[in-house]
């Protein structure tokens, strides 16, 4: 998932570096859908998946010998880490926890104190009953949805910063719930999110300086990538220039419940025209 800072990598180490980000990062697809809906039916998994439920049931009734424990992080923010019984799921979740302090820290730094106190972090207990209860592919590594988030227990083989980056940017998700729309636009709140993910010493890589739309953003592969990769670049722009303060602000402008368009929002939240602002974020980049 980390991308090299040099410009010393091929194109052919460039593109398996963004499929990788793909696979690690395509749950956000499914979080934009679930952030702010309600209860929905799931459809049945595989013969040996668990049974189809509610799209947010309680793990506990889905699992009601399911393994949980409680963190408390430094702001008094409470996570409960629940392991459905995937091998390995465990050793996740004692690696989640250890994450979760500097993850609540910087989704605070950037977003305010005011997002959910309580928290449940869930590892599935296989691939097939992460496809039931999250709607995750193989490809996936997490979902958020209004109740809770939920790893793959494929995540275990994650790096502990690619880990890092996929537990901030799903928990920006989560505290920004309340204010993400369901028409909001899916490139603005996956360039937030990875905005606050990854590292601030990261560096965006080279990308066509045009805003993905969602069609490149639902398609698997190294398109879906790339356009993150796009999405990422805008929002690093936004805060580079006019403050992570104004960023937060567009957010809230253009994808919480009433939103504006985005060319409304941009002009309310940085006081500049949309096309003004394109130019600009091209510029920064070549620059």
């Amino acid at each position: 998932m980390r991308r090299s800072t040099t410009s010393g990598v091929t194109d052919t180490a460039r593109a398996a570096d963004r499929r990788r980000l793909g696979a690690v990062l395509g749950a956000e697809l499914i979080c934009a859908v679930l952030l702010v809906g309600g209860s929905q039916t799931v459809p049945a998994g595989p013969a040996d998946a668990a049974p189809s439920v509610a799209a947010n049931p309680s793990p506990s009734a889905v699992a009601p010998s399911a393994a949980a424990r409680t963190v408390t992080t430094p702001d008094g923010r409470i996570t409960q880490l629940i392991d459905l019984g995937a091998p390995g799921g465990a050793a996740l979740l004692d690696r989640i926890g250890a994450q979760l302090p500097g993850a609540t820290a910087a989704v605070t730094a950037f977003w305010g104190e005011n997002w959910p106190r309580e928290l449940d972090i869930v590892v599935a207990g296989s691939p097939q009953q992460f496809a039931t209860l999250a709607g995750g592919g193989t490809d996936v590594a997490a979902t958020t949805t209004v109740d809770r988030i939920m790893f793959s227990p494929a995540a275990a083989a994650m790096t502990d910063a690619d880990l890092r980056i996929v537990l901030r940017h799903e928990l920006f998700h989560y505290a920004a719930r309340s204010e993400t729309a369901a028409d909001a636009p899916v490139w603005l709140t996956e360039g937030v999110a990875d905005f606050v993910g990854r590292p601030a010493a990261a560096v965006p890589p080279p990308v066509v300086p045009e805003l993905p739309t969602d069609a490149e953003l639902a398609t698997a592969g190294p398109a879906r990538s790339a356009a993150y990769d796009r999405a990422w670049s805008f929002a690093s722009y936004v805060a580079d220039t006019y403050g992570a303060d104004r960023l937060r602000t567009l957010y809230v402008e253009a994808c919480g419940p009433g939103h504006a368009d985005i060319a409304t929002a941009v002009r309310e939240a940085l006081g500049a025209e949309l096309s003004a602002v394109l130019r600009g974020w091209r510029q920064w980049r070549d620059s």
